[in-house]
């Protein structure tokens, strides 16, 4: 059951902010027992970048929490929350343990996608002035933000795509460990979208040694 690892009493009690997009902010949305353990057996991720499942261990704790991502208590209360039906749409999710400087561009997420969710498994405090998810008023401006994300170890963002779902952080480097899902149109996009990852993340993981042996 979702109820072992997420609080589903906290997201249901969140209020949804419609405007200018349509998003909710949980913190502490993972039970404290479950967050220790998702983080303790957290995946060795070779790169930075965003992985698929397919190419990490996951195992453990960490485990769990996903399956209960993927439950269908989870999902009812998606679609009770935003009020839309997910049921036939495919959910797929990628993991991501450390950031580049170049990451947090501005963007919207691909029109394929329905509903993202951001999970984050850092420290209990987030401890740099940057890599806070900025949820933006327009696609020019970091400094236009409406609201401020700490990617503090059990905060939940859902939000639903749209046109001006802009979001994005300033430039951070170094570890930044996240979980990306998403409800998407289709099963195609989550074939392509998983193998993209994985290319990608293979030929990142091909630079990394590169770049250390030289």
């Amino acid at each position: 059951m979702a109820a072992d690892t997420l609080r589903l009493d906290a997201f249901a009690a969140t209020p949804l902010v419609r405007e200018p997009f349509e998003h909710l902010v949980v913190k502490d949305f993972v039970q404290r027992e479950a967050l220790d353990g998702a983080r303790r057996d957290f995946p060795a991720v070779p790169s930075a970048g965003s992985h698929p499942p397919a190419g990490l261990k996951i195992e453990g704790a960490f485990k769990r929490l996903i399956d209960d991502i993927h439950s269908d208590d989870f999902r009812r209360a998606i679609e009770q929350k935003f009020n839309i039906d997910l049921s036939g749409r495919p959910l797929m999710y990628t993991v991501r343990g450390h950031c580049r400087a170049r990451d947090g561009q501005i963007h919207t997420d691909t029109k394929t996608k329905i509903i993202t969710v951001l999970l984050y498994l850092n420290d209990d405090h987030w401890n740099s002035a940057t890599g806070r998810l900025r949820l933006l008023r327009d696609g020019q401006n970091l400094e236009n933000y409406f609201d401020e994300v700490e990617p503090a170890g059990g905060t939940l963002l859902v939000f639903k795509r749209s046109d001006n779902s802009w979001h994005g952080h300033h430039s951070y480097e170094g570890p930044r460990r996240a979980l990306q899902f998403n409800w998407v149109t289709d099963q195609s996009v989550v074939d392509r979208e998983q193998n993209r990852h994985g290319v990608s993340a293979f030929f990142k993981k091909l630079l990394g040694r590169d770049t250390m042996t030289m």
